[in-house]
């Protein structure tokens, strides 16, 4: 019966709670044993939990001054990367114009060369012409009337 009258007591959203000496000792025996566990457990947990937080603050120190310290390196290295490839266009630019001043050297060169050569070659055609026609000069008249005799067909005479 006491059943069915705790049971609508709970229904009814009343509880029911016995003070009584038990309660008693369930409070001395957790405060002996928070006492006894504070040095034995408490204190040693806590203390882990603090070195590993201070590890793990170690490490990201650490790691915050490697960063640096490559975000450096790398920043010396595109540094020197930027001055080398400055210095090699300005070698790559000077020997560009080593080699267009040599090439302007050379076809002026050739072309001072052609030109002599062109020069000479007309002036000894030149001179052959005058030397031919100082030749052939008196022979001009035979010629022509061997040459209007053969493209006519018949005999011509040379006056």
């Amino acid at each position: 019966m006491q059943w069915d009258a705790s049971m609508s007591a709970l229904k009814e959203g009343a509880v029911n709670v016995d003070f009584d000496a038990t309660l008693l000792v369930e409070m001395v025996v957790f405060t002996v044993l928070c006492i006894a566990l504070k040095p034995i457990l408490f204190d040693p947990m806590l203390k882990l939990f603090a070195e590993r937080e201070k590890r793990i603050e170690g490490a990201k120190l650490d790691a915050r001054k490697t960063d640096e310290a490559s975000a450096q390196a790398l920043a010396k290295y595109e540094s020197a990367m930027a001055k080398a490839r400055a210095a090699a266009g300005a070698e790559r630019e000077k020997l560009r114009a080593e080699g267009q001043k040599s090439e302007n050297d050379i076809l002026t060169g050739v072309r001072a060369s052609t030109t002599k050569a062109l020069e000479e070659g007309r002036k000894a055609t030149a001179g052959d012409v005058t030397r031919v026609r100082s030749e052939l000069g008196p022979q001009v008249k035979t010629l022509a009337a061997d040459l209007a005799t053969r493209a006519l067909g018949r005999e011509v005479r040379s006056s």
